[in-house]
C-alpha cells in the first residue's frame, strides 16, 4: 500500500506510506490521486487532510525510480499538486518529522499547511544539482518572502518547523505533546466550510527593491557555486516568483530544471548521491546479518592517526582508550587531541557541554591488559608488518572473545595480518584517511576469513562515526592507493619528461582537484611514499619509478613537517613556494638520465594522471577487489579530493567515452615507459561492446 484512505466523520485523510520517507514514487502518486477523487466524489466528506505514516510527512521524490520512466509517468508529482490545489473542497497537509523537496512542494499546493515541532523543512534539490522542479521555487517565496525562501532553496539546507511557525507557510504549529492526526482533523473541521479557499499561487511576492537584492545575491551566488550551474539557476528561478506571472514562473522553473538534469554536473552529484547508499551493500552480507555491539573502542597509537581515529569514537559518543608504549608519546597524543578539540571549541563549532564530553570519553593507557574488554580495537601503528605482528599477537591474548581486532593499514596484506592470530574471522581493515576526525572516506578491507557479521558491524559502526564506508578486498593498496600508486608514477614521469612540481599541480587542480600530487605528497610526507618504493624495488624490481621523488628525499625535504618538500612553507602559512634547488636538481635529473625537456600541455598532464586512475581502477574492478565502480568514485570523492562535479574517475572515464579513454592509453603504451600502460582488458572490453563502467 503506498497511500492509505480513511474518512474520520467529515474528513478524508489520505496517508502517503511509502517506507522509509514515503518518496513520491509512481504507486503513491497514483494512490495520493485516487484518494483525493474518492474523497470530492463524497458529499459527506467537507475537508481533506494530507499526512504521512511513519517518520516523515515525505521525503520528495522516491529515489528508487531516479532516471526511469517511472519517474515521468502520469500522475506526475505535477498532475498530483494540481489535484490538489484544484480541490473544491479545503485541503490540510499535517506535516512532521520529514518535510523536503517534492514532499514540500505537495503540501505547498495545499489550502493549509499544519506541523509539529521539531519537523526539517527543506528544498534540498541543489544538493543534487537540480533546482525544485514542481513549483518549490515559486511558491515557497510567496509563503516565506523572498530572502528566506531564496537562501533555503540555494543552500538545501533545512530549517525546523516552529522557526517557519511565524511566516504564512504554516496556518499552525503545534505543541510538542499534541497528537497531530487528531489535531489536523480538528483544524480541517474549523476551516471546512472556509470560502474562497485560500491559494499559495495566489499571494504576492513583495520585497522592496527587489532588482538589487537579487543582483546582490547573483553575484554573492556566482563566487560560491564553484563549477556547479544550479545555485545560480534557483537565483534566477527565485527571481521569476517576484517578475512573473504565477502560470509563466511555473514554465520558466520547469525549462531550468529539464536543462540543469541533464548537465555533466548534476549527473556527477546525482552518481555520487546513488554510489553512497550502494556502497553499504555487499552481495553476500545480507541487510539483516546480525551485528555485534559496540559500546567500547581502544586504539593502539597515539600518533597523528591513532589520535584522529579515537576522535570519531569520541565524536560518536564511544568510550575510548589509547594505548601506547611511551608515557612521553601518550601524553603527547592526549595533548593533541585536547587542542583539536579546543580550537573547534574557539570556532564555535563545538559547545563547552559537548567538549567536556569528549574529552571525557577518551583515556590513554600503557598497559594492553586495561584495553581487553573493548569490543572493536584499531591498530594505528607504524606501516611495517613486523611491528604489525607483534601488536596483533599481543591482542590475540588479550582481547576478549567476540572483539573486532582492525588494522588501519594502508597497504600491508590484512589475510597475513590475520594469521598471527588465532581468530582470524575477528579481523578486518579499516584505513582511515588522514586527518582521521575530518576525512569522511573509511576503506573497510575485508579479509579471506573476515566473519559476515564482522563486516556488517564494521559497516554499521562507519555510519555511526559519519563515514562513508567502502568495501575493498586484500591486495597491496586496496582500491584507493593501489590506484593513487600509478598517479603519482605519472606525476613523477611528467617531471623527468618537462614538467615542474607547480605546472603539474595546477593543472589538476584547475581540472577541479583539491591539490595536486606535489602538493599532497608534501602534505602528506614524502617520506611515507619513499619507504613504500623501497619496499617496492625489493618486492617488484620490474616497476619502474622516477628517481625525483627519492632524490627530493635524500635532500631531507618530507614536506610541510620538515618546512620544505616539492615546495618550500613558511610558519604558519599553508601556501605553496616554488624552490629553486628543487626545480634545478629536477631540470639536471633529466640530463643525468638523457632525457630530452619537453613542453607539456595541461591537457596531456590532466589525460596521464587521470587515466593512470581510470586504467588501475578497471583492473581494480576485474579482479573483484571492488564491488563495483561507484565504489571506486567514492573512494576517490571521499578520500582524494577527486573533483565532485566530475563524478570520480570512473564516473568521468564514462562521461569521456570509453574509447577515447581507451585511444589515450593506447597511444600512451607506444610512448615513453609504455610499459605503465598496459590498457586493462575490462577496458578493452566494455569500450567494445560501447559500455559504461557504470551500466
Amino acid at each position: 500500500m503506498s497511500a492509505e484512505y480513511q474518512v474520520h466523520g467529515s474528513v478524508a485523510v489520505i496517508t502517503l506510506n511509502n517506507p522509509p520517507v514515503n518518496g513520491l514514487g509512481h504507486a503513491t502518486r497514483s494512490a495520493a490521486v485516487q484518494g483525493m477523487q474518492q474523497a470530492l466524489a463524497d458529499d459527506a466528506v467537507k475537508a481533506i487532510v494530507i499526512t504521512g505514516a511513519g517518520k516523515a510527512f515525505s521525503g520528495g521524490a522516491d529515489i528508487k525510480e531516479f532516471n526511469s520512466p517511472k519517474a515521468l509517468a502520469e500522475p506526475s508529482l505535477h498532475s498530483l499538486i494540481r489535484t490538489v490545489e484544484e480541490s473544491t473542497k479545503p485541503v490540510v497537509a499535517a506535516i512532521h518529522t520529514v518535510c523536503m523537496g517534492g514532499g514540500l512542494e505537495l503540501a505547498l499546493g495545499c489550502n493549509y499547511r499544519v506541523a509539529m515541532p521539531g519537523a526539517q523543512i527543506a528544498l534540498p534539490e541543489v544538493k543534487l544539482g537540480l533546482l525544485p522542479g514542481a513549483g518549490g521555487t515559486q511558491r515557497l517565496p510567496r509563503v516565506l518572502g523572498l530572502e528566506m525562501a531564496l537562501n533555503m532553496i540555494v543552500s538545501g539546507t533545512p530549517v525546523a518547523s516552529e522557526k517557519l511557525a511565524k511566516t504564512a507557510i504554516f496556518d499552525e504549529v503545534f505543541a510538542a505533546d499534541a497528537n497531530l492526526l487528531e489535531s489536523a482533523i480538528a483544524f480541517a473541521g474549523k476551516v471546512a466550510d472556509a470560502r474562497p479557499l485560500p491559494k499559495v499561487r495566489d499571494r504576492k511576492v513583495d520585497y522592496p527593491n527587489h532588482e538589487a537584492f537579487l543582483q546582490f545575491s547573483r553575484n554573492t551566488v556566482k563566487a560560491m557555486s564553484g563549477p556547479f550551474p544550479a545555485p545560480l539557476e534557483c537565483v534566477e528561478c527565485v527571481a521569476a516568483s517576484v517578475t512573473m506571472k504565477f502560470e509563466d514562473g511555473l514554465k520558466f522553473e520547469r525549462e531550468r530544471f529539464l536543462k540543469l538534469i541533464q548537465t555533466p554536473e548534476s549527473k556527477s552529484l546525482r552518481h555520487a548521491f546513488f554510489s553512497e547508499r550502494q556502497a553499504s551493500k555487499v552481495p553476500d552480507v545480507p541487510a539483516d546479518t546480525p551485528t555485534r555491539a559496540i559500546k567500547k573502542a581502544a586504539v593502539i597509537g597515539a600518533g597523528t592517526m591513532g589520535g584522529g581515529i579515537a576522535m570519531n569514537f569520541a565524536n560518536a559518543g564511544i568510550p575510548v582508550t589509547i594505548l601506547e608504549m611511551k608515557a612521553e608519546a601518550l601524553e603527547k597524543g592526549l595533548a593533541t587531541i585536547r587542542r583539536n578539540y579546543e580550537n573547534t571549541l574557539k570556532k564555535g563549532k563545538l559547545t563547552q557541554e559537548k567538549f567536556d564530553q569528549r574529552v571525557a570519553l577518551i583515556t590513554g593507557t600503557m598497559n594492553y591488559e586495561e584495553i581487553g574488554d573493548a569490543d572493536i580495537v584499531v591498530e594505528a601503528v607504524f606501516e611495517d608488518m613486523g611491528v604489525k605482528e607483534t601488536v596483533f599477537r599481543k591482542l590475540d591474548e588479550v582481547m576478549k572473545q567476540g572483539a573486532i581486532l582492525a588494522s588501519n593499514t594502508s597497504t600491508l596484506d590484512v589475510d597475513k595480518i590475520a594469521a598471527f592470530t588465532k581468530r582470524p574471522q575477528d579481523v578486518i581493515g579499516t584505513h582511515f584517511f588522514s586527518p582521521a576526525n575530518v576525512m569522511k572516506l573509511l576503506e573497510i578491507v575485508r579479509g579471506k576469513e573476515t566473519g559476515k557479521d564482522v563486516l556488517a558491524t564494521t559497516l554499521a559502526l562507519s555510519k555511526k562515526l559519519k563515514k562513508t564506508g567502502v568495501v575493498s578486498g586484500v591486495c597491496d593498496g586496496f582500491i584507493g592507493n593501489r590506484m593513487i600508486e600509478q598517479y603519482s608514477r605519472q606525476a613523477g614521469f611528467l617531471l623527468e619528461e618537462g614538467c615542474l612540481p607547480e605546472q603539474v599541480d595546477k593543472a589538476v587542480e584547475k581540472f577541479g582537484f583539491a591539490m595536486g600530487p606535489f602538493r599532497m605528497g608534501d602534505l602528506a610526507g614524502n617520506d611515507i611514499g619513499w619507504y613504500i618504493r623501497k619496499r617496492r624495488y625489493v618486492e617488484s624490481p620490474e616497476i619502474t619509478y622516477s628517481k625525483t621523488a627519492d632524490l627530493l628525499c635524500e635532500m631531507g625535504r618530507f614536506g610541510q613537517k620538515t618546512g620544505g618538500g616539492w615546495y618550500d612553507y613558511k610558519a604558519g602559512d599553508r601556501k605553496a613556494y616554488p624552490n629553486e634547488e628543487v626545480n634545478a636538481m629536477i631540470v639536471k635529473h633529466s640530463a643525468d638520465i638523457g632525457v630530452v625537456r619537453r613542453k607539456i600541455s595541461d591537457q596531456e598532464i590532466v589525460e596521464r594522471l587521470v587515466y593512470a586512475l581510470v586504467n588501475e581502477g578497471a583492473q581494480i574492478l576485474e579482479e573483484g577487489i571492488a564491488l563495483r565502480a561507484s565504489d571506486i568514485d567514492m573512494v576517490y570523492l571521499t578520500g582524494y579530493g577527486f573533483p565532485l562535479h566530475r563524478g570520480g574517475p570512473m564516473f568521468y572515464a564514462d562521461t569521456v567515452g570509453l574509447p577515447n579513454v581507451l585511444g589515450t592509453i593506447e597511444r600512451l603504451s607506444r610512448g615513453r615507459h609504455g610499459e605503465a600502460w598496459k590498457p586493462a582488458p575490462l577496458l578493452v572490453k566494455l569500450a567494445a561492446e560501447g559500455k559504461g563502467f557504470n551500466g
